[in-house]
Order: structure tokens, then C-alpha cells, then sequence
């Protein structure tokens, strides 16, 4: 069995980041930018007024109340094509640009207007009120970096600067084969001796959350024809991931069958739990994860091996497996040769320190306690004896994989 570390490594040599294709801006939320995104203009391109108000000049204002004659309505998108003289003001709104001549605003509500003129009350210095040429973004600016995941603010970023064709890479297409006689699909009649294969689905959902393509290849029974037949399907995608079939049972087909297909393994079994018959290899072209079958080894090797070979593959750099301290809030004993992700809860003790509660049965058919869990309490191998109080490492599930 090799480590949890090195299997990760190995993994992610073989991936690369996929090529870049051009989408309108409205159809890159939650893509990872292949280039950076440079202004086309400057935001604004003239010094314009932050407020309502009245654009005038500061030596006018300097000594109040003064009165002075109005000369114009600048609203937002308007222009004032004279200059401004002494004595005079224009009446401005946010966002017009400042008139030839002005220097600062006096807000309306510091003013008095009778007809053609208007008192202002309170004095104003030079530049109050004024949000000058370029204050958001010049031209030329870098305004989004390659590499970040684009978000509703960038968004709106983009298409200020001008930007309406944005470069990204292009989505994994991730193929999720299930496996086994004994799981059907929900809905479906249930035999005597089956279950609800929830494992495909829930890796699919997982690749769409991490920004992939996600393409369901349905259930393969346990027969080689059923396997080679479905596992076809994976042909043209970035990855397969198969669920069930990999451990060492006279029905766990994948390693034999897909040996015969042109599967070159590169390992198989990794020193951890839940997750230990874990398979990586690449079958006809197309790099192959086998994850075990049970359904929280299943998600847990999702989360800790097909998350990172999607951000890879869309160029997108963060740790593989972020992890942070919290104390642990009850005893834990001994570990043994595999590193362990024990679920748990998460809640502030009373000092405000992060409490990690671990939950008293971890066993790898249990779904309800990995949807309560907030995380994962990571154990290194031979780990000794731990009492409540003491720190532990914890790799957090994403509440949301795309962020605002």
C-alpha cells in the first residue's frame, strides 16, 4: 500500500491543464480564466461627480453663503461643452463628467436653488465629491487573473472593462461508471438483496460542483460484457471513475476485465480510511480512478483525489487538501498503518476555540453520518492516543465549491 500523499502525486503527474476556449461573459460564471482579462478603457474615462449636486469652483464657494448664476443640467451621460466662469455653477448629477473649469461639488442638500441662481451654504475644497479619470481601472489594467475561478463580482468586472469574450479552460468530462448486481438505480424496482446505488450520482453531482462535465454511464452488472459495454462510453472523456469492483472479491471485475480491455495499472490500494482499494491507472488513453464501493469511501476519495485532478485540469491552483486545527472534543484512540478521515461535527466550545466532535461509529456504509458531517478529522498513521482538548487536523467539506 503506498501513502495517501504519494498516491495524490502520482495522480496529479499525470494531468495537465486542458486548452483554452473563448465563451461569451455571461457563460463564464464558476470558469477558471486561461488568461488574464485586460481593461479595453479607463472607469471611469473622465473625472466625474460622485453625487448630486452642483458643479462649481472652489474659490467660488470658499467664503459662504455664496450665491451663484446657474448655467447648465449635466445629467449622467450628458456633457457640458463650455467652460466654466467665475460666480457660475451647473447643475450636476452622479456619474456626468465635471465641466471644464470645475473643481469640486457642493451637494444639494448644502444648497438653496432660486431660479436661475442658487445659494450655497456650505463651503466645499477643491476635489470634494469627485471620483477622477481611471479611479476604478486604466486602460491596460489587469483586471482578472488567469487562474481564478470567475465569480459574480468578476463578472461584473469583466464586462465594465469592456470584455465581452473572455478565454477559459474548458470543462473536464468526467465519465462515472457504477458497478455490482446488488445496487439499482433510485426508483427502480429493489430486489431482496439490493440497494439504492446512490454512489454514481453523487460523484456526478460532485464533478458539476468542481466545475466538470459529468456523464453517467449508468450501473454495469457484475458481467464482463456489462462492464466492457458500459465502460465504453468513457471514450473522449478527460477521466473515468469507476464505483465498487475494486477490491479483491470473485466479483470485483475491474482490475481483470478492463486488464483485458488495456487497463495499465499504476497502483492499486492506498494506506488510508475509509478508501483503501482505491485503483488508478489508464485505460486506452483515458486516465481511469477506481474508488472502492462503499458509499463514504466512495464520497471521501472524491473529495480528497477527484477534486484536485479537476482543479488540475482546469488550471486552477489551491492546496489539494486544505487543512485547518480545531480541538478535539473527545477522547480518540490509536490509529493504525492508514491515515484516517473520521466525519465530525463542528461547533464553538466555550472559550470560542472550533470544537471537532468525531462521531462515534465511522463505518464506511453510513451516508447519514457523512450528511451531518462538517468535516474530517485527518489522522496520521500510528498515531497514538489522543485526550479531549488536545489540537487535530481537519480538511473541511466546501459549503460551495463557486463563490459570489
Amino acid at each position: 500500500m503506498i501513502t495517501v500523499d504519494e498516491a495524490l502525486t502520482r495522480i496529479l503527474s499525470t494531468f495537465d491543464a486542458l486548452p483554452a476556449e473563448t465563451l461569451a461573459v455571461n457563460q463564464t460564471l464558476g470558469r477558471v480564466l486561461a488568461s488574464d482579462v485586460i481593461a479595453r478603457v479607463t472607469q471611469p474615462p473622465a473625472a466625474v461627480s460622485a453625487m448630486d449636486g452642483y458643479a462649481v469652483r472652489a474659490e467660488d464657494v470658499a467664503t459662504v453663503p455664496a450665491r451663484l448664476q446657474v448655467v447648465g443640467h449635466l445629467p449622467a451621460g450628458g456633457r457640458y461643452d463650455s467652460a466654466l466662469g467665475c460666480g457660475q455653477a451647473v447643475r450636476i448629477f452622479t456619474g456626468a463628467p465635471l465641466p471644464d473649469g470645475a473643481d469640486t461639488i457642493v451637494i444639494q442638500e448644502d444648497t438653496e436653488r432660486d431660479g436661475e441662481s442658487v445659494t450655497v451654504k456650505e463651503a466645499a475644497a477643491a476635489g470634494t465629491y469627485i471620483r477622477p479619470a481611471g479611479l476604478d481601472f486604466r486602460a491596460g489594467d489587469v483586471g482578472v487573473s488567469a487562474g481564478r475561478v470567475v465569480t459574480v463580482r468578476d463578472l461584473g468586472l469583466i464586462a465594465a472593462m469592456n470584455r465581452p469574450w473572455v478565454s477559459v479552460h474548458r470543462r473536464p468530462r468526467v465519465a462515472v461508471l457504477a458497478t455490482g448486481d446488488e445496487v439499482v438505480m433510485p426508483g427502480d424496482p429493489i430486489g431482496p438483496s439490493q440497494i439504492v446505488s446512490s454512489n454514481g450520482l453523487a460523484l456526478c453531482g460532485l464533478v458539476e460542483a468542481c466545475g466538470g462535465e459529468a456523464i453517467n454511464l449508468g450501473i454495469a452488472a457484475d458481467s464482463a460484457d456489462s462492464l466492457r459495454r458500459l465502460s465504453a462510453g468513457a471514450a473522449g472523456a478527460d477521466l473515468l471513475v469507476t464505483t465498487g469492483g475494486a477490491s479483491v472479491g470473485e466479483h470485483d471485475l475491474i482490475r481483470s476485465v478492463l486488464g483485458e480491455e488495456g487497463l495499465e495499472l499504476d497502483f492499486w490500494k492506498i494506506a488510508m480510511r475509509p478508501g483503501k482499494p482505491l485503483m488508478f491507472g489508464n485505460l486506452r488513453g483515458t486516465p481511469m480512478l477506481g474508488l472502492p464501493g462503499n458509499p463514504v469511501s466512495s464520497l471521501v476519495c472524491g473529495l480528497l483525489f477527484v477534486r484536485p485532478i479537476l482543479d488540475r485540469l482546469q488550471g486552477l491552483e489551491r492546496p489539494a487538501h486544505p487543512t485547518e486545527t480545531a480541538v478535539l472534543a473527545e477522547d480518540l484512540g490509536a490509529n493504525d498503518r492508514r491515515q484516517d478521515y473520521l466525519r465530525a461535527t463542528l461547533e464553538a466550545g466555550k472559550d470560542g476555540r472550533l470544537l471537532a466532535r468525531p462521531f462515534p461509529k465511522q463505518d464506511s456504509s453510513m451516508l447519514a453520518t457523512l450528511a451531518r458531517a462538517d468535516a474530517l478529522i485527518v489522522r496520521a498513521p500510528h498515531a497514538p492516543p489522543l485526550p479531549a482538548g488536545q489540537l487535530v487536523d481537519l480538511l473541511r467539506f466546501p459549503g460551495s465549491l463557486r463563490s459570489i
